[in-house]
């Protein structure tokens, strides 16, 4: 009786060690960072399938929300996707969902400042680059137990802060993937960086800053303050690439030729730096992609409820438009991901 115990004593203990990793302790992680922001979190109107989010009274509307598409366990990969200054998480969840799809878990976290009933104090953050910094850090460590290898991206500014990361911390980091990444700005918006001062009165410029607009997902214009802020990170990346450091791990950059707020300079600077495998799906300039449609499918078009009739002047970009190229980026992005 003795001999059977103890061999059904190893018997559980190897069936335990073999179970899937618990990833609830991820989530309450996840949750904590939110609630230590915000205040106050409250459970979310709409559950998803395999979603894990966090919402609060303070966010705009449950589409602003951050979330994490996870198999209900630890898996190989997981990615981390930082949305654009201005944007939300949704921004994101086109390609988040092809990526869960792949069977990675997806963790897709809300920007300091951003999806907000009210952001004009955030958007005045005199340290606003350090604030960003130290979120990151945050959404990494809790990304270590959703998967063994890590791999940071964004949109737009939300790629800068992939890339940013990964120079402080490349032992982090096993691939990045960069959508319009913002590792260049516009000559205008450069020059005017360059100039002391610039920060403040473009702090003074940004007046109350308005987050109520006919995008229900993202700010009705982007804090030219913000943007600034923007532009040391971008200024520090550049730096410590010039200084000899690379990119040591693959990269996929999807960008389109048309972009005119983050010209593709930047990201062609930086595959020339890159030391690995590197993918770059380039939109063709006769598309005339916008730089903000470059994630958008035509689900995200009709999920946003973009209200047409707010709008008074129309500009180029001023409606959003899907990316006709989406499923054949996503599907390199696929290709990319089973080579690793």
């Amino acid at each position: 009786m003795r001999i059977l115990w103890v061999c059904l004593f190893f018997i559980n203990a190897a069936y335990a060690n073999s179970l899937p990793e618990p990833i609830d302790g991820a989530f309450n992680s996840f949750k904590a960072h939110y609630q230590s922001q915000w205040g106050q979190v409250a459970q979310c109107r709409d559950p998803e399938q395999n979603q894990f989010r966090v919402c609060s009274p303070r966010l705009r509307n449950e589409g602003n929300a951050p979330f994490i598409m996870h198999h209900g366990m630890k898996t190989a990969k997981v990615a981390v996707l930082f949305h654009g200054l201005s944007d939300s998480p949704f921004y994101m969840r086109a390609i988040a969902t092809k990526l869960f799809e792949e069977g990675l878990n997806v963790i897709v976290p809300l920007t300091p400042g951003h999806g907000l009933r009210e952001a004009d104090e955030a958007m005045e953050d005199s340290d606003m680059p350090q604030t960003w910094r130290q979120y990151a850090d945050s959404i990494v460590q809790i990304a270590t137990q959703l998967g063994d290898e890590v791999y940071l991206g964004g949109f737009s500014a939300g790629a800068a802060i992939a890339t940013d990361y990964y120079l402080r911390q490349p032992e982090q980091v096993d691939g990045l993937f960069l959508f319009s990444a913002a590792l260049a700005l516009s000559d205008y918006a450069e020059s005017m960086a360059k100039i002391w001062g610039t920060k403040w009165i473009a702090r003074l410029l940004d007046g109350e800053y308005q987050a109520t607009g006919p995008n229900p997902h993202k700010y009705p214009s982007v804090s030219g303050y913000a943007g600034l802020q923007l532009m040391s990170i971008i200024k520090d990346i550049r730096n410590r690439l010039e200084n000899g450091q690379q990119i040591d791990v693959p990269v996929f950059a999807a960008h389109s030729q048309a972009d005119l707020t983050t010209p593709i300079h930047g990201v062609e600077e930086l595959l020339r730096h890159t030391e690995q495998r590197h993918t770059l799906f380039l939109v063709a300039e006769e598309y005339d992609l916008c730089h903000a449609d470059l994630p958008l499918n035509f689900r995200s078009i009709a999920d946003m409820h973009f209200k047409k009739n707010a709008v008074t002047k129309l500009e180029k970009c001023t409606i959003p438009q899907a990316n006709p190229l989406f499923r054949q980026m996503t599907d390199m992005l696929t290709t990319f991901i089973k080579i690793d």
